[in-house]
């Protein structure tokens, strides 16, 4: 199978809790080189593009969906955006609820547009996080490479 334009409105079911914790706001924001005093203290809040681990973590149900045929290996992460509520904090845990919003279909290229929802795991909206993937329908695995 193959992901259509039919797969627009797919939701998934949540993620696993992430719980976000001081020491996973400051990793993070020493791996984007940011050092800005209100990702560390004792109340911490993440930078704002901390939401993309609990986005990553809800796209993996869509790329175990074998209906859709999609190959992470093929994916070119194109856009993305952040529409919070309110600041991830430490401490808060959270899950995110993926659906596809939107397919188009261009060649061999199938452009993907998903959403995202963060919550608490008491249902408080936290963010929407938006991204365009784009992925090539060529099976780059199923062509010979010469030696």
């Amino acid at each position: 199978m193959a992901i259509t334009s039919e797969h627009a409105g797919r939701t998934y079911p949540a993620t696993e809790p992430y719980q976000v914790s001081r020491a996973k706001i400051r990793e993070f924001a020493r791996a984007i080189g940011d050092d800005n005093p209100s990702y560390a203290g004792p109340n911490p809040v993440a930078p704002p593009t901390f939401a993309f681990v609990v986005a990553s973590n809800a796209w993996e149900a869509m790329f175990a969906d074998k209906e859709l045929g999609l190959a992470l290996r093929q994916v070119i992460h194109g856009e993305q955006r952040f529409d919070y509520t309110r600041a991830l904090r430490a401490g808060d845990e959270v899950v995110g609820r993926l659906t596809i919003d939107q397919v188009r279909l261009r060649g061999a290229a199938e452009f993907i547009t998903t959403t995202v929802d963060v919550r608490t795991t008491k249902g408080e909206p936290v963010c929407t996080v938006t991204a365009q993937l784009i992925h090539n329908r060529e099976d780059a695995t199923s062509k010979e490479v010469e030696r």
